[in-house]
């Protein structure tokens, strides 16, 4: 069998060659008639394949009523499948030395595996059932939402995961950006059956998917064992858009959870980011990593080496279709939480008020051309990257053109993302301990 008779003639289109079509890494892509998305990427060397499918709905597309039921039907899907049974699926990759995982974020739910390329036929068929053929039994509900339960306890015991989760929730208020994405208690004892099913009706079909593997796999490859693991055969489903309202960030305040129980004030003052779209998304990058992307950050130079305010401290970004997050997290002990966030916001607003040097934004390059180059070196990584383009609509680049972006990142780019994104006195802060800082 051929990729056009597994794909009913649909066209298999090359994304990135270079204009001899030699070394440059190519992404491939085909949409078939069933509307499912499928792309990969050959990576010369590997002896391994990622391969991975996200569905295109997750907390971002609940109600209130109902968050966390995208996660809980993550979570369903491996109790049971028409042909295996939870512990069936549990071995049915790790026997061969991969592995399969699953997670939730706001806007996509995925299932991956990581797989010898002899094995990528076994990890499309257990995805593809996972997907498509669920039980969903009223039994294993039970026993999974105590499952989820004891998930959401454990992230409650653990003031740096909450912590981020009060902070959604200060700067999105009710928008679904600003769900806890394993949901609360009473959502998730409130979800049954019949709304798992429904969800899964509505957006675990071909029309709202997107496939994509990477490592030792060819294109055709992966489109025949698409077809022999049953993907191409099913049918396009309801693909009534979800209604999302638009996203409108809350202006700056302070909120504080008080917990007597903990040792330390954790904290994260933050704001709205960019979305995945936004051109100046490289000179963003390149602020927010000198500002706390490591040990040689500003944020960590001055607060932990300077003045030992605090074991470690960090800035965090993250990207949407239609908006952005980021902000930075420390945690300290309550008598020297205040101190160590004033020391924050004092670096934040010189950085805000005068931009990067042109030695910082030269270094800056160089650290962001090896972190972009280094991440790319794995099969899982380049897997994601090539779901990115038909998730986000991003165009593929190559590593040359990648690097190029970053060098064409200019000083007054710089200084207006500065300027907008990290001044201090436009974030939301939240604290959580002992005692409250303002």
């Amino acid at each position: 069998m051929t990729a056009a008779d597994a794909v009913d003639g649909t066209a298999v289109v090359a994304i990135g060659a270079d204009a001899s079509g030699a070394a440059a890494p190519t992404l491939h892509r085909t949409d078939l008639p069933n509307g499912l998305t499928v792309l990969s990427e050959h990576v010369p060397g590997a002896r391994s394949v990622a391969f991975g499918a996200w569905v295109r709905a997750a907390t971002l597309h609940e109600s209130p009523e109902q968050m966390g039921v995208s996660h809980l039907l993550e979570h369903m899907v491996f109790k049971g499948t028409r042909s295996h049974s939870a512990q069936d699926i549990a071995l049915s990759l790790e026997t061969l030395g991969g592995s399969l995982d699953a997670y939730t974020e706001r806007e996509h739910t995925s299932y991956q595996a990581r797989v010898l390329d002899e094995h990528l036929v076994d990890a499309a068929g257990v995805i593809g059932e996972l997907i498509f053929e669920p039980l969903l039994r009223h039994d294993d509900l039970s026993l999974e939402r105590k499952v989820i339960l004891e998930e959401i306890s454990m992230v409650e015991d653990t003031p740096d995961d909450i912590i981020f989760d009060v902070h959604n929730r200060a700067l999105w208020g009710d928008h679904p950006h600003g769900y806890a994405i394993l949901g609360t208690r009473d959502t998730v004892r409130g979800l049954d059956v019949d709304e798992l099913r429904a969800l899964h009706s509505r957006a675990y079909h071909p029309g709202r998917l997107v496939v994509a593997a990477s490592g030792r796999v060819d294109h055709e490859q992966l489109l025949e064992v698409l077809d022999r693991t049953g993907w191409v055969q099913r049918p396009r489903g309801d693909m009534t858009p979800f209604a999302v309202d638009p996203v409108e960030a809350a202006g700056p305040h302070a909120e504080h959870v008080l917990r007597r129980d903990i040792g330390q004030t954790h904290i994260v003052l933050g704001g709205q980011g960019i979305a995945h779209g936004d051109p100046r998304r490289f000179a963003f990058a390149v602020v927010d990593m000198l500002l706390g992307g490591g040990m040689s950050s500003k944020l960590f130079q001055r607060v932990r080496e300077e003045l030992g305010l605090a074991y470690s401290v960090s800035t965090f970004n993250s990207a949407f279709a239609d908006t952005g997050a980021h902000g930075v997290y420390l945690a300290s002990t309550p008598e020297s939480a205040q101190e160590a966030l004033d020391a924050v916001r004092e670096v934040m607003h010189e950085v805000a008020s005068n931009g990067l040097t042109a030695a910082e934004l030269a270094a800056g390059k160089r650290q962001l051309r090896g972190q972009l180059v280094l991440s790319m070196e794995g099969v899982s990584s380049r897997m994601y990257r090539a779901a990115t383009t038909a998730l986000y609509g991003e165009p593929f680049r190559t590593v040359d053109e990648l690097m190029a972006l970053v060098d064409a990142i200019d000083e007054d780019t710089v200084h207006e993302v500065a300027r907008d994104y990290f001044a201090p006195d436009r974030h939301v802060l939240v604290s959580l301990g002992p005692q409250a800082v303002r």
